[in-house]
């Protein structure tokens, strides 16, 4: 098997190929091979042993998998890159679930975004609840993944006037502050009520898109 077709193999296999296709559509040949040929770096870091105490077994095989194919990456010119993504077009026909981050880190902001988005997510970002609430009513996610102590309008206080129009709404809380008395009593009632589940900050990623995997349905 030649070195072409071996990596379009493990971009296919990586989830980079079906994604970068999309860009190719929207946004042209420029951003798509951007998008390949930077998803490695981060990549490498959400597949790190040292990130993934429960398996790093798995995570080792899958870094090198990551580490291979840039190998192939580093010896495939632009033009031929464009040859792959433009194979087999037809499959980008299905919809993408729809995830919104309220988070007021931009870091933490930016890292959410690349990781969804290397995962096949279509993804906004707010910086705030107010801006979450804006951003909720164009974008109509299937999930909204929310910091709880934000500025101008809390995370509690966002999910609470989204259910007024949105009961069936999902949504993951995430924090690294509980140290108020009333906000812990507000997310416990919360969680009791709506069941939605909690995370610390920080969360291992892989853990993160375990769990937003599941609470997708697959």
């Amino acid at each position: 098997m030649s070195d072409h077709l071996i990596l379009e193999k493990e971009l296919d296999e990586l989830g980079l190929l079906e994604k970068a296709r999309e860009i190719f559509f929207e946004l042209g040949v420029d951003a798509s091979i951007s998008y390949i040929r930077s998803g490695y770096r981060l990549l490498s870091k959400v597949y790190h042993p040292d990130l993934n105490q429960r398996n790093p077994e798995k995570a080792k095989a899958l870094q090198q998998k990551v580490n291979a194919t840039q190998q192939l990456l580093n010896r495939t010119n632009d033009k031929k890159l464009l040859e792959i993504l433009q194979k087999r077009t037809g499959k980008i026909t299905s919809k993408r679930a729809k995830i919104l981050v309220v988070e007021d880190e931009f870091g933490l902001q930016a890292t959410l975004k690349e990781v969804f988005q290397l995962e096949g997510y279509d993804v906004r970002v707010a910086v705030d609840g107010d801006e979450g609430y804006e951003i909720y009513r164009r974008f109509k996610p299937d999930l909204i993944l929310t910091d709880i102590v934000m500025p101008k309008l809390s995370g509690l206080e966002l999910i609470g006037r989204i259910r007024k129009s949105d009961r069936g709404i999902r949504v993951i809380y995430m924090s690294g502050f509980f140290g108020v008395k009333q906000l812990k009593k507000e997310l416990d009632e919360e969680v009791a009520t709506y069941g939605y589940p909690v995370l610390p900050k920080p969360t291992k990623i892989s853990t993160l898109l375990a769990i937003v995997k599941e609470y997708l349905g697959g």
